[in-house]
């Protein structure tokens, strides 16, 4: 299995950090965000992976040749002349290979968690559960943390819809929690090959730019395939995205040491 850190952020919530680097290279304890994606997912034995890059994307180069990649294999996806958001970002990343023929496990640098990435991959490999004979398209981690926008799932854990609770906007306009179950997206999924397909055709309908939750609805709306909940059990993350909590981070990633 591949795996691609999204690592193109503005990250201006970290300012005044991000004013002179990338938020990927922020130290905490001990590490930068970077390496402690990278470290757990060669951990789980995954070595072969892509890491894009915008601000200050040439820092993040030389960051992985002086430590000479980590003892991974790491390509590039250079975005430095336009950030293409998430979905774009992947799709991009592997536009200039074959059509990808495994999984690929795809996470933004900076989430910090205690999620056992083997059980993920086993639960994706399973595509029998809840599938109902079905396409899988992907597997995303999810939990019901509070926020604000979530992803709404049926009873049999696929996904159904979107929605943001502050605004009151539904994607589909139709779909609603009376009957589906909201959860929280946390920012790692697994990616089936033929989800390409459904990134080309968001790509056809938005351009260039555009968010995975933009593909993984269309990919509800076509009935392409389906996209799958995973709830890890016992489950703690925590997003490394403002400047006020990084002593909070510093605790969090010390006990994930």
């Amino acid at each position: 299995m591949q795996a691609m850190i999204f690592a193109a952020g503005l990250g201006t919530r970290l300012k005044p950090f991000t004013e002179a680097h990338p938020k990927a290279l922020l130290p905490l304890s001990g590490k930068t965000l970077l390496q402690w994606q990278i470290e757990k997912l060669k951990a789980a034995g995954i070595t072969d992976m892509v890491v894009n890059i915008h601000h200050f994307g040439d820092q993040i180069i030389d960051y992985l040749q002086a430590n000479n990649h980590f003892g991974c294999r790491i390509r590039i996806s250079d975005e430095r002349e336009r950030l293409l958001e998430t979905g774009g970002g992947l799709l991009y990343a592997f536009s200039h290979d074959n059509e990808p023929t495994e999984p690929i496990l795809v996470c933004n640098v900076d989430i910090l968690s205690n999620i056992d990435l083997g059980q993920l991959m086993a639960a994706h490999a399973d595509t029998s559960s809840s599938t109902n004979g079905q396409e899988l398209q992907a597997t995303v981690v999810v939990s019901d943390r509070q926020t604000q926008r979530y992803l709404l799932f049926d009873g049999w854990g696929t996904l159904r819809g979107w929605t943001n609770k502050q605004t009151g906007e539904y994607r589909p306009a139709h779909a609603t929690t009376e009957d589906l179950v909201p959860l929280a997206f946390s920012g790692m999924q697994i990616v089936s090959p033929s989800f390409f397909r459904t990134l080309r055709q968001t790509q056809a309908e938005k351009g260039d730019k555009f968010s995975l939750i933009d593909a993984y609805l269309s990919a509800v709306t076509r009935r392409t395939g389906i996209v799958r909940a995973y709830v890890p059990r016992g489950y703690r993350m925590m997003d490394v995205g403002k400047i006020d909590q990084l002593a909070e981070a510093e605790r969090f990633a010390e006990a994930l040491q």
